[in-house]
């Protein structure tokens, strides 16, 4: 039974923990960890139950390209097992950095990370027309070699340079976490939760009945709305690089948003005022987590997050009149 404390998932962008200009060391990740762990540090002492989800596109980018590098003597893991390995990852460095700042405030609180299988449909179109550029860059000589050897598909990403050309996978809608019942005990007694991290290990169902890893990612917005629904959340909160969504954007008309209600926001959505791959997928898992009967969707950068709680900053997605 749930406790009538109210309950946040935070989804922490990718590179909250590794910023593009960065190389990526253990130090430049661990401090990114340790600023993400003192934001959502306010929830928690401000008495949230708090689940927290996390991007890990720079990571395994990381790892395919180490993976890469020693190809000829170690043979390369499929997408589901870099994705399950770097959701221990960060899940280990952020449950560290947690516990740090919790003991430092004398904080008894658990805290656990929990590596999610997320289901999606075998038949999902994106399997036909994969789209999702991940891993490293690679020339012509390498883009043939790899289209033969391994089946990847390859596409031009850049307009010029030696290195234009990344592997595309599969980027298919998530439609439930298959440790659901796992998820909500665990916060249901109190612990403080990490899962989903890089929107889940994607797996499918079988024609023989068997779940099976994929070649392929979920996003970690989309996947962060489907654990919020998991765990009976009352807020969503979306972390990202800026304070505000805008319409408009790069237009002299561009404006912030601040408070809209879900039937605005749709209709913002498939006027295609929101970039895809960028902000459109947040916006839409926003826009389902209120359909779904959440309180209240937030998108705001990790500084403005506790400002944006209390309704001063961000971008608030709620129900419309009539609604839930």
């Amino acid at each position: 039974m749930k406790n009538n404390r109210q309950r946040i998932v935070i989804a922490l962008g990718g590179n909250a923990i590794k910023l593009p200009r960065q190389q990526g060391t253990h130090e430049e990740q661990r401090a990114g960890i340790r600023s993400a762990s003192l934001c959502i540090l306010e929830f928690i002492k401000n008495g949230f139950d708090v689940v927290i989800t996390h991007g890990n596109g720079p990571q395994v980018g990381s790892l395919l390209m180490q993976q890469e590098a020693v190809a000829s003597q170690l043979p390369p893991q499929p997408m589901d097992i870099c994705n399950a390995m770097t959701q221990g990852q960060l899940g280990y460095m952020l449950q560290q950095a947690l516990m740090n700042e919790l003991k430092a405030l004398n904080l008894n609180f658990n805290v656990v990370t929990m590596i999610a299988q997320v289901l999606v449909d075998r038949n999902d179109p994106a399997f036909a027309n994969p789209a999702k550029p991940v891993g490293p860059f690679y020339d012509a000589a390498a883009k043939e070699r790899l289209a033969a050897e391994r089946g990847y598909l390859m596409s031009r990403v850049l307009p010029q340079g030696e290195r234009p050309f990344r592997r595309l996978v599969p980027s298919p809608d998530p439609i439930r976490i298959l440790e659901v019942k796992a998820l909500k005990k665990v916060v249901d007694a109190g612990m403080i939760v990490i899962a989903a991290g890089g929107g889940g290990v994607p797996v499918i169902l079988s024609e023989q009945g068997e779940f099976e890893g994929i070649e392929g990612v979920i996003d970690k917005d989309l996947s962060g709305e489907k654990l919020a629904e998991a765990v009976a959340s009352d807020f969503f909160m979306i972390l990202t690089d800026v304070p505000n969504v805008k319409i408009g954007f790069g237009s002299p008309e561009e404006r912030p948003l601040g408070r809209l209600d879900v039937r605005e926001a749709r209709r913002y959505l498939q006027e295609g005022q929101f970039l895809a791959g960028s902000m459109a997928p947040k916006v839409l898992a926003c826009i389902r987590f209120i359909e779904y009967g959440g309180d209240e969707a937030i998108i705001t950068s990790p500084d403005k997050a506790w400002a944006a709680l209390e309704r001063n900053e961000g971008t608030h997605i709620v129900p419309g009149r009539g609604e839930p």
